[in-house]
């Protein structure tokens, strides 16, 4: 089994791949059921299923591409049920058009798996 840190970082990437699928349904378990997104606008999204309804919404552009989030830092806790994430974001449309910044995550592991439950995104450039 991986560390916590190298299997936080895979999930990063896994949901880095199914957001460039433009695959909504599969993020789901990614999220924990009372999860809360701050998107970098600034806008609160409360609750996994009004989150993946979101990246659904985003999936239906069709100039969106993908976003892609680079974890600079990940933090486990020392009882190894919660840990940060910190990095840097891109998200990209057709026509060469980005925003970009920087983000937090707090991860927790249920039942051996790491979730998202806490995301805030700040949009530094557009």
């Amino acid at each position: 089994m991986p560390d916590a840190q190298t299997a936080i970082r895979a999930r990063r990437k896994l949901t880095n791949r199914l957001i460039a699928a433009h695959d909504a349904p599969r993020l789901r378990p990614h999220f924990t059921e009372d999860v809360v997104l701050i998107v970098g606008d600034g806008d609160l999204i409360q609750g996994a299923q009004a989150v993946v309804a979101a990246f659904a919404g985003q999936f239906a552009d069709p100039a969106f591409i993908d976003y892609v989030r680079t974890p600079e830092t990940v933090e486990v806790a020392a009882d190894g049920a919660r840990a940060a994430e910190t990095g840097r974001w891109v998200g990209r449309w057709t026509g060469g058009v980005e925003m970009s910044g920087v983000y937090m995550a707090a991860w927790r592991c249920l039942r051996g798996q790491w979730q998202l439950e806490r995301e805030l995104y700040v949009t530094l450039r557009r």
